[in-house]
């Protein structure tokens, strides 16, 4: 048995494939988590700005989601009911200015709706999250604790279709195979949820600073070290994402992308992970092939084994092996557009 090239070839495999995703799920794990905290009688003083385009179906349980009159919603020249779905839900609402030069659309609305506030807090929300009542008040409360001009929220992902659910854990997990926040906690910073102190905020000059730039989020981590301020990440299930099939494969494709723009390394990290992730059914053809029974029982699990944890449930962890192939592509695709400069397009802009 020992000279089947197929049982060196799994035990191979599977030696890496454990490495890199035990590796994953424990730079996940280092992530400290945002203490839970009753909302208060009085919301702290934080604003909170929601940029928005096209993004009707969502904006509404975002706002709602926030104690009453502390949301504005900058309107990034949405093409459907966006602005008025926000008036609505009882946000104030602003319409974006047009973008110049090389302006991307999101720091463009941000660094707007940042312009018009006093608060001493401004919370960034992208639209398609919401939030449990408390999650303000626990967000500030964790960065008033500890001195933070910046803090950056990993939220729940809430995963209403198949497709979704196929694929999201299966690319969070890999994304942590290629960000460790204990090492560079400014690569793991992630723009979906920051908690900015207004002050340190406009010091750095904002979005306005990185308005250019894909990953914004990251950049203001950098200006934050830059100008030794205290930023930190932290994740919740206070919080939560939704990812719509609609725009799964143009969302993962854009995040591929950012992952080369983070770091080479990282993003090099992830690829990796991915193709040995991806030797895996063929490796277990070769097992079958050579006529080896119990090897290809245990090794057939290993997607199961590994990746079950992300996928919080054990019967929805067997599509695993699909999450894998599946992000493969995905993320080789990515790859081949940062690397051949190819056009990334994003909710109809060229990126």
């Amino acid at each position: 048995m020992l000279s089947d090239p197929g049982l060196w070839a799994a035990i191979a495999v599977s030696f890496f494939f454990a490495a890199f995703f035990v590796k994953s799920r424990l730079n996940y794990l280092a992530i400290p988590k945002l203490a839970a905290r009753p909302a208060g009688a009085n919301p702290p003083d934080c604003m909170v700005i929601v940029p928005a385009r096209n993004e009707e179906a969502n904006i509404a349980r975002v706002v709602k989601s926030f104690p009453h009159d502390t949301v504005i919603v900058v309107d990034d020249h949405s093409s459907d009911g966006t602005a008025e779905a926000a008036r609505k839900a009882g946000a104030g609402v602003l319409t974006a200015p047009d973008l110049l030069g090389q302006a991307i659309g999101k720091s463009n609305a941000c660094a707007a709706g940042a312009r018009v506030l006093e608060s001493r807090w401004i919370l960034f929300a992208d639209a398609d999250t919401w939030f449990d009542p408390g999650f303000l008040d626990a967000a500030v409360a964790c960065a008033e604790a500890s001195g933070l001009s910046f803090l950056s929220v990993y939220l729940k992902s809430d995963l209403p279709t198949l497709a979704a659910q196929t694929l999201v854990p299966c690319a969070e997990a890999l994304y942590f195979c290629g960000v460790n926040p204990r090492a560079n906690p400014g690569a793991a910073f992630n723009g979906q949820c920051v908690l900015a102190r207004r002050e340190a905020y406009e010091f750095v000059g904002g979005h306005t600073a990185v308005v250019s730039s894909m990953i914004e989020d990251i950049k203001l981590a950098a200006l934050a070290a830059r100008h030794r301020m205290k930023f930190a990440i932290a994740r919740t299930s206070m919080g939560h994402i939704r990812y719509h099939t609609d725009g799964l494969w143009r969302g993962f494709e854009r995040n591929a992308f950012r992952f080369v723009m983070i770091s080479p390394w990282a993003g090099l990290t992830i690829l990796l992970s991915a193709s040995i992730a991806a030797l895996w059914l063929p490796v277990l053809v070769l097992l079958l092939w050579e006529k080896l029974w119990a090897p290809p029982i245990v090794f057939g699990l290993l997607p199961w084994a590994l990746l079950g944890a992300w996928y919080r449930n054990p019967l929805r962890a067997l599509v695993a092996p699909f999450g894998i192939y599946g992000m493969f592509f995905v993320i080789l695709n990515g790859f081949i557009a940062a690397v051949t400069g190819r056009e990334i397009v994003w909710k109809g802009r060229a990126l």
